[in-house]
């Protein structure tokens, strides 16, 4: 098979000669050790050499000091210049206000005026041929309602003044439906699938309610799957953490993969997930980041990933539990990750 058709007919649960597979995203800091080990001096050489099927594209965002889109808003009321130690529990620019005509006044960004065409259609059109294209969307809406107010805060304005929380995520949704549309139609014919998504778990539980999450955050998710559906690709939702209790809900959204399967999480141990959902929606990550490809033996991760293509003889995309590959990762993990995978 090759990269694109085992993508699709792994995220689509159909036979395969084996699953799909993706290495995340390496941290500037991880690249260095990584390509030294490889022997390699770029990321489309390393990903040739490890074999996997999916190139993530970001979507160039131009607003300075970060740009990137996931720091396309000014709400912190303190400087957020630092991208490295922003946080979600600084205060935000909507913290103290119960004044919806506040919501309608203060500066949206326009991503009409920070996004390039031609910068976009390059940034798909340059991926080598026959990976999988995964746009890198992300689209946080929720998160950035928290950082509207700063986390607690937003927490309660959804008890206390739930109008004023809808009205800020409502316009950070139109933000990004617009934004997305730029990206899709500008890519149109060379994409096939994006990530998108919240953190709404911790390690031990969701964030806040099911309940909650579904009244005020998945009404967005909706219409973000919903847009991306009608440009024909597959959506891959992301979430870190412990959030089985909502994976159904994502499944009649329309969403074709979770991601990234923290197994550590509670709940989101691989087999609990293939008895629960499986053949229901697919899966992306699955292979322990916060232990085992850190601390473990090559050996000891090949029987782990073995024992996942057991599991999933299709239905998952293999990658590690967390798309930003840390330093601590032992590049000769990773390999041995590939290797299980690619193997017969």
């Amino acid at each position: 098979m090759t990269r694109k058709e085992r993508f699709y007919a792994t995220i689509e649960r159909r036979k395969v000669d084996h699953p799909a597979s993706w290495l995340g995203l390496p941290v500037p800091e991880a690249c260095e050790g990584l390509f030294n080990y490889f022997g390699v001096d770029s990321m489309v050489e390393l990903k040739r050499i490890l074999g996997d099927d999916v190139f993530p594209v970001d979507v160039p965002y131009h607003h300075p000091p970060v740009n990137h889109i996931a720091c396309a808003f000014d709400f912190a009321q303190q400087d957020n210049s630092d991208y490295e130690h922003r946080t979600l529990t600084s205060t935000g620019i909507f913290a103290d206000c119960s004044d919806l005509g506040a919501v309608a006044d203060f500066a949206w960004p326009d991503p009409a005026e920070n996004m390039d065409i031609g910068e976009c259609a390059q940034a798909v059109q340059s991926v080598p041929e026959d990976y999988a294209v995964l746009a890198m969307m992300w689209s946080a809406h929720f998160q950035d309602a928290c950082a509207a107010f700063g986390m607690e805060a937003a927490m309660m304005k959804m008890l206390t003044e739930p109008e004023m929380f809808r009205a800020v995520i409502d316009r950070i949704t139109e933000f990004y439906l617009k934004a997305n549309r730029i990206f899709y139609e500008t890519a149109a014919g060379h994409l096939d699938a994006v990530l998108i998504g919240n953190d709404l778990g911790s390690q031990t539980a969701l964030m806040l309610s099911p309940e909650l999450i579904r009244e005020f955050v998945f009404p967005g998710t909706k219409r973000l799957v919903d847009q991306a559906k009608s440009y024909g690709l597959k959506v891959i939702h992301h979430s870190c953490g412990a959030v089985a209790d909502i994976i159904s809900d994502l499944i009649a959204i329309g969403v074709d993969a979770i991601h990234p399967i923290q197994v550590l999480a509670n709940g989101m141990a691989p087999e609990l997930l293939q008895e629960r959902f499986g053949g229901n929606i697919s899966f992306c990550g699955g292979v322990d980041v916060q232990e085992m490809l850190v601390h473990e033996s090559p050996r000891e991760v090949k029987r782990q990933v073995g024992k996942l293509k057991e599991l999933f003889p299709t239905g998952l995309i293999i990658s590690p539990s967390h798309e930003a590959v840390l330093p601590d990762v032992k590049p000769e993990n990773l390999k041995a990750m590939f290797e299980t995978v690619n193997s017969d």
